[in-house]
């Protein structure tokens, strides 16, 4: 064994003799899915008390033609017509499955996990690339019945492995916990698609205690704890600088930047920029290769083999292809298919390594210019860049980033081994151990409300003509924007954000539950303060829902003042005030609704709701920010 690789072993079992041990009660099992865009793995832990836990994988799988065994399958679905699932993973790419699918007219889903992406901006280029979803599929269908293979793969697996596996399994299963990892740009409606597909595969319940055993976490975040729990940030921490984890794979690219917390806690460590998630993963290449084919191969007889060819590309020259200067080649067909005007010969077609390196160049220039942006708002130096992920398997890509990043000072490298397996391990590694203490706000979070009327406030006059009076006879101007969190704050787990508001009304009863719109402000502004200001870079993150009953009740009525001001009769109102907190140090937004009764400060739980209906949402003259 060479010196380089000891070293990485003992490293990796210096850091599972310092994982804690599991203090329950009882033996616990623990779940990590990673449902890639082109490929998913799986990962587990068996907890005993007492004992320290370790980090499995499944690899066997049905259909797996590896005798030995993978740590991959492909994320494929193939639906008969009546739209039940007739084929997954590698039982999707079977031999002779093209057959039986054309012969039972079989419905394939792939790519169907960004479906579920946001419909942000970056994310446009995606709609016109990845296939449609099988009638009468939504995403969370797919992904539903997914997730359920992936989870009777998993018994299975159990079951044959582990002694008294089938009793191992009955005892364990009812109550195991889940992880599932996403994207870096995934946010709350994605997460709770994601817990709705849990829920109808199966493995959880629709209630607070099911919701309670399944936990997410970003392809960013999992990747660094594969890279800590593997060894692979030992010589860094030892400088103490800041590592960039890429975790490369199908469909996306996902940037995180961290460091060590504290020269005495080598496992500690905190988010150094706000993450990023792009999507120019892998398959993108393929589609560049194909509009590239579909150009050269247009008016020929080939045209109608555009896909298979690209398959063919995307199965093989795309992963072995190394040096631009040498000719590249597709197999696709037998000795009689030939055309030298397209350079088709024995059923190869052969193009210019430069055009194979032009279906890169998008990925690679997308990578680096993350990399510059990730040390441009990093308050630290970054000095490693660690590639995971199954992207990086393609020494291209690799060899671009290394030849384009080490003159800048960093150094590039990537595990020698299961790259695919990094997110799948380090879910569980995040479940364990829990490394990242601190992140960092990817925007700014707020309301839209009323704000009073300020005569000195240049910004304030320009919009004169939205102001109106309260009830209690305050000029407001409407449309401001209410920060709660301001973007790129480090926040740690236990760390809240609050702000103080008001609602107005003559009849308290209409006070009785809140529910406010929190919007998500992602334009380069700093400090953005107008709704009407960029508006397109706002968005509705979710409504924060609660019950605010026994408030209202205590509400004593004030006496209007806008006779005073407009002239109309005195009369009574209600004004309840209140403070919405938010914590984002966890990996799932959480919220509460805060008041005050004889001083003392009470909390209601608040109820997170994904893409309200317009009947939800909080108007500006309901929600006043600041005083009277």
């Amino acid at each position: 064994m060479n010196g380089s690789r000891l070293r990485t072993e003992q490293i990796l079992f210096s850091l599972m003799t310092t994982r804690s041990p599991y203090n329950g009660v009882s033996r616990k099992l623990v779940l990590a899915f990673d449902v890639g865009t082109t490929f998913s793995g799986i990962s587990y832990s068996i907890l005993d008390p007492g004992l320290v836990p370790e980090i499995l994988g499944v690899t066997r799988f049905p259909a797996q033609e590896q005798v030995g065994g993978d740590s991959k399958i492909p994320t494929i679905i193939y639906y008969d017509q009546a739209g039940s699932v007739c084929a997954a993973g590698a039982e999707a790419v079977r031999e002779g499955i093209d057959d039986m699918a054309e012969d039972g007219r079989w419905i394939k889903a792939e790519w169907f996990k960004l479906h579920l992406r946001p419909k942000t901006q970056s994310a446009l280029h995606v709609s016109n690339k990845i296939p449609l979803l099988p009638p009468n599929k939504t995403a969370v269908d797919v992904f539903a019945d997914f997730l359920r293979y992936l989870y009777n793969c998993t018994r299975t697996y159990i079951q044959d492995t582990h002694a008294f596996g089938n009793e191992l399994w009955r005892s364990l299963s009812v109550s195991a916990d889940f992880v599932l990892t996403h994207p870096n740009g995934w946010e709350g409606a994605q997460q709770s698609q994601m817990r709705k597909a849990a829920v109808m595969a199966g493995l959880i319940s629709d209630t607070e205690g099911g919701h309670a055993r399944l936990s997410f976490v970003t392809e960013g975040e999992a990747s660094l704890h594969f890279c800590v729990q593997s060894g692979l940030t030992a010589s860094v921490m030892k400088e103490e600088k800041g590592v960039l984890i890429i975790d490369a794979g199908g469909g996306t690219i996902d940037i995180s930047a961290y460091r060590r917390t504290s020269p005495t806690t080598s496992q500690s460590f905190e988010e150094i920029a706000a993450p990023q998630c792009h999507f120019h993963g892998s398959i993108f290449v393929t589609n560049h290769a194909s509009d590239f084919l579909k150009g050269l191969l247009k008016n020929s007889k080939f045209s109608d083999d555009i896909q298979h060819i690209t398959r063919c590309f995307d199965k093989t020259t795309k992963l072995r292809f190394r040096d631009v200067n040498e000719p590249q080649y597709i197999k696709f067909g037998s000795a009689r298919d030939k055309d030298l005007k397209l350079n088709i010969r024995s059923g190869q077609l052969k193009i210019l390594g430069s055009d194979v390196a032009s279906f890169f160049e998008p990925s690679v220039q997308c990578i680096l210019k993350a990399v510059e942006e990730q040390r441009n708002a990093s308050h630290d130096d970054i000095s490693c860049v660690f590639l995971v992920g199954g992207f990086a398997a393609s020494d291209w890509l690799f060899s671009k980033l290394k030849n384009a990043l080490e003159p800048r000072g960093l150094s590039v490298c990537r595990p020698d081994r299961h790259v695919n397996k990094a997110v799948a391990d380090g879910a569980i590694s995040f479940y364990l151990d829990h490394f990242v203490s601190a992140r960092v706000s990817k925007f700014s979070y707020g309301v839209t409300c009323a704000t009073v009327f300020d005569l000195s406030d240049i910004e304030h006059i320009r919009r004169r003509s939205s102001m109106h009076y309260s009830l209690s006879g305050i000029p407001r101007i409407s449309g401001a924007f209410s920060c709660i969190l301001p973007k790129n704050v480090k926040v740690s787990e236990t760390k809240e954000f609050r702000e103080s508001y008001s609602r107005m009304a003559f009849d308290k009863h209409t006070l009785k539950s809140v529910s406010v719109e929190i919007l998500c402000f992602r334009g380069q502004r700093e400090n953005p303060r107008w709704m009407d200001v960029d508006p397109e870079m706002y968005s509705t993150l979710c409504a924060v829902q609660a019950d605010t009953s026994l408030l209202s009740a205590s509400l004593e009525p004030r006496w209007t003042r806008l006779e005073e001001v407009i002239g109309l009769p005195r009369s009574q109102y209600y004004r309840m005030e209140f403070d919405i907190i938010l914590s984002f140090g966890l990996t799932e937004l959480k919220a509460q609704v805060c008041w005050e009764e004889n001083g003392v400060e009470k909390r209601g739980a608040a109820k997170i709701v994904y893409d309200p209906e317009p009947l939800c949402r909080a108007t500006e003259s309901e929600l006043g920010g600041g005083a009277g």
